[in-house]
């Protein structure tokens, strides 16, 4: 079983899935808006796009928004960019959020909101067509805007851990990975699907596809992390630097990779060479971060799940709960006590194991 895993290709009549195809299914605005109406239901917020020409902005492309809490139309709570478009020759390739003010507060009123940018590489519109979304593009707005809720969405009052300020290494891409679950739910996803010219939906047996290809392979995924992790650990805990040789950084690779490896690796193995997030990206000794993120996000959806996706009342209590906790508090507590705040009791590692199909 092990080895078909491995060296079999996806089956076609199960997984497979034309990108170009779906792309015609998700223009850039109505993405947008389906993504706006979901926060709007879930966290009791309004979104809503300013087109006063003296904000500034760097490019004509960007968009500025405010949020307003459900409760007032009149007084924003946050605001936020969106720059969705690529250009090669001024802007980097990916996705990404960050800060361009936080919240400040002084003698007990909010002086200034916070805003977010959000920057994106999606194709531009042409005179023809509109800017269309593959389903990893949707996937990563998703997660970029649950990274900018927690900075928008807090409620603490002290700068340094307000927003996305603060938050432990740990629990940083719990906000961002629960967002991306709510792409695999069938309703929301297809809410935000219209093809770009006949105005369809996308159809649910190309859903239903994309969905199972999310758990292909998924054990084989799952233990390549945990060998990352746990080499990290090991590297960083268990060697002694002096008279350091590398054949005990190589032992080291090993008697993680006897744990995790489902295939024994090839004697002359060194890509450890290559982990570059442990010795020069900022994870050293927290690549398990990665990881543990995923077990707090999928613990945190299947809060929801287990409610009842089909309930609004339910999605209403929980999306309060959730914005007051992860999203409001932010770093100004523990990770473990704000996501106790929020479900009520520790994370189960078994949610990610039944979102990945492995239980």
């Amino acid at each position: 079983m092990g080895h078909r895993l491995l060296c079999k290709a996806p089956s076609k009549e199960r997984y497979q899935y034309k990108e170009e195809e779906v792309r015609k299914y998700l223009p850039f605005d109505k993405v947008v808006r389906g993504l706006f109406a979901m926060v709007e239901t879930l966290f009791g917020v309004h979104v809503s796009e300013v087109s006063d020409p003296s904000i500034p902005k760097w490019n004509k492309d960007v968009r500025f928004f405010l949020i307003f809490d459900e409760s007032d139309n009149r007084n924003p709570i946050a605001g936020f960019y969106l720059d969705p478009f690529a250009r090669p020759e001024e802007k980097k390739g990916g996705a990404w959020m960050d800060v361009c003010r936080s919240r400040v507060v002084r003698k007990g009123k909010v002086s200034q909101i916070p805003i977010a940018y959000l920057v994106c590489n999606g194709s531009p519109p042409n005179k023809d067509i509109p800017s269309l979304m593959t389903f990893r593009e949707v996937e990563t707005l998703f997660h970029e805007f649950g990274h900018g809720l927690q900075h928008m969405l807090t409620k603490v009052d002290q700068l340094d851990v307000s927003g996305i300020n603060g938050v432990e290494w740990d629990a940083v891409e719990l906000p961002s990975q629960f967002m991306e679950n709510w792409c695999y739910h069938k309703p929301t996803f297809l809410a935000l699907t219209q093809h770009y010219e006949t105005g369809a939906r996308l159809p649910e047996e190309i859903f239903d596809r994309i969905a199972r290809s999310r758990t292909y392979r998924a054990g084989s995924k799952m233990t390549r992390q945990l060998k990352f992790g746990l080499t990290d650990i090991d590297l960083h805990t268990k060697l002694k630097m002096e008279n350091l040789q590398w054949d005990d950084v190589w032992a080291v690779q090993k008697a993680v990779g006897k744990r995790t490896d489902v295939m024994p690796a090839h004697p002359q193995d060194y890509s450890l060479c290559t982990f570059s997030h442990i010795f020069a990206g900022g994870y050293a000794c927290g690549y398990y971060s990665y990881k543990w993120a995923e077990v707090l996000s999928a613990d945190a959806f299947y809060v929801f799940v287990d409610g009842g996706l089909d309930r609004p009342a339910t999605l209403t209590r929980l999306g309060r709960s959730y914005r007051d906790t992860i999203l409001g508090l932010g770093g100004s507590k523990d990770p473990l006590e704000v996501f106790r705040a929020f479900k009520g009791s520790n994370p189960d590692p078994k949610s990610l194991l039944r979102q990945e199909g492995l239980l």
